[in-house]
């Protein structure tokens, strides 16, 4: 039987962040109902709820784990509507996750998009998503903080160019059953030039086999509509 399009993209989240976390050297807790990722001051704990109705146990550590962390940087991404966090003091705010079914033609790309292989590049990448997706806890920039050199082992990057300058970037996650998409960010003063769509085509292209997920925002969502992408559901980020 084939996977649930919300199982798909909430297992490569988890996966993703697993990654991220143990490139940083974070405290990973993983429980059939939540995956929760516990790292410095700067980048603060973040939980995903993995299923519709994690068990009680579950259920009390998740809140416990988030008490526990208020006071920083907290973010739940709940894309089942399992848990309610307004009684702890966070706030919700609603993001599509959305997915593409591999087949669909796509337009060529009008900018430059390569793949990271470098520590050169990687700094880069880091360096864009940080400053591009105003990152204000990760400030002031410091190398390799947010992207460990050991992630790149883990993760693939994209850059994208306009006239040799760095112009946006994105990482992605693929696993046996999907692939996930994160962080695709474009550079303020390159934007509405095309990079994010090229960006997408060369991450639809490499990985046209498989689905391909994501969480959108809402000035992302139209672009993602236009590629092929459809609305899974509405998940819920509590902060």
């Amino acid at each position: 039987m084939p996977t649930e399009p919300l199982t798909l993209a909430t297992d490569n989240a988890a996966a993703f962040w697993t990654a991220v976390g143990e490139s940083r050297g974070d405290a990973l807790t993983r429980r059939p109902g939540f995956l929760a990722v516990s790292g410095d001051e700067r980048a603060g704990l973040r939980v995903l709820t993995l299923r519709a109705d994690p068990s009680g146990g579950d259920l009390s550590e998740l809140i416990a784990l988030v008490r526990q962390g208020t006071g920083r940087r907290v973010m739940v991404e709940d894309a089942y509507g399992s848990v309610d966090m307004s009684p702890l003091g966070l706030a919700a705010r609603q993001l599509p996750v959305m997915i593409r079914h591999p087949g669909a033609p796509l337009p060529a790309p009008s900018v430059p998009v390569t793949r990271v292989t470098s520590a050169e590049d990687l700094r880069t990448a880091e360096r864009i998503v940080v400053d591009g997706f105003a990152l204000e806890h990760f400030q002031p920039y410091r190398p390799g903080v947010v992207f460990p050199p050991a992630l790149l082992d883990r993760v693939e990057l994209f850059l994208a160019a306009i006239d040799g300058e760095p112009a946006g970037a994105c990482l992605v996650n693929p696993d046996a059953a999907a692939v996930g998409v994160y962080w695709v960010t474009t550079m303020p003063e390159f934007r509405s030039r095309g990079v994010g769509r090229a960006i997408m085509h060369e991450v639809l292209t490499r990985f046209d086999s498989r689905p391909v997920t994501l969480t959108a925002s809402r000035s992302g969502r139209p672009l993602y509509e236009s590629l092929g992408f459809d609305r899974i559901t509405a998940a819920t980020w509590w902060a």
